[in-house]
């Protein structure tokens, strides 16, 4: 069993998903998602670090976009960016970026395939992105 709980994040540049494990850290939940501004450099961190001390999280895990032949483009680098800011506001929070170039479209399919509307998929979206990302690292420590 875990000690603290893992919350996952799908950074993009107007929202960012999130979802967290229970405390087995067996499953991740979707959990909320931020509205931000990454021009105007309004990335919600104050709102993550009331979540993460809210939720007693211990790990972050942040999805890394990497384009399909493993180079980091800019949305990777807007990720990167956003992990440091992050860091900076909880040192003592472990922060791993993970590899989540087809969590967005796996969460597009899964919501595809329960008929979900567009309308509501364009607002769980990015929390179910957050959702796969999470789950995809909590399998892997398994």
């Amino acid at each position: 069993m875990l000690k603290h709980k893992i919350l996952g994040l799908d950074v993009g540049s107007k929202t960012v998903g999130i979802a967290v494990s229970d405390l087995m850290g067996w499953t991740a939940q979707g959990l909320d998602t931020l509205h931000i501004n990454e021009d105007k450099n309004e990335l919600g961190i104050d709102r993550l670090v009331n979540i993460i001390e809210k939720e007693k999280v211990g790990t972050v895990v942040i999805g890394l976009p990497k384009n399909m032949n493993n180079s980091i483009g800019f949305r990777g680098e807007a990720s990167l960016q956003y992990k440091e800011q992050l860091q900076e506001a909880l040192p003592s929070v472990e922060i791993i970026m993970w590899d989540e170039r087809l969590s967005t479209m796996a969460a597009e399919r899964s919501l595809l395939e329960a008929d979900v509307s567009r309308q509501k998929r364009k607002k769980v979206i990015d929390k179910m992105a957050a959702v796969f990302i999470l789950q995809g690292y909590l399998d892997s420590i398994q």
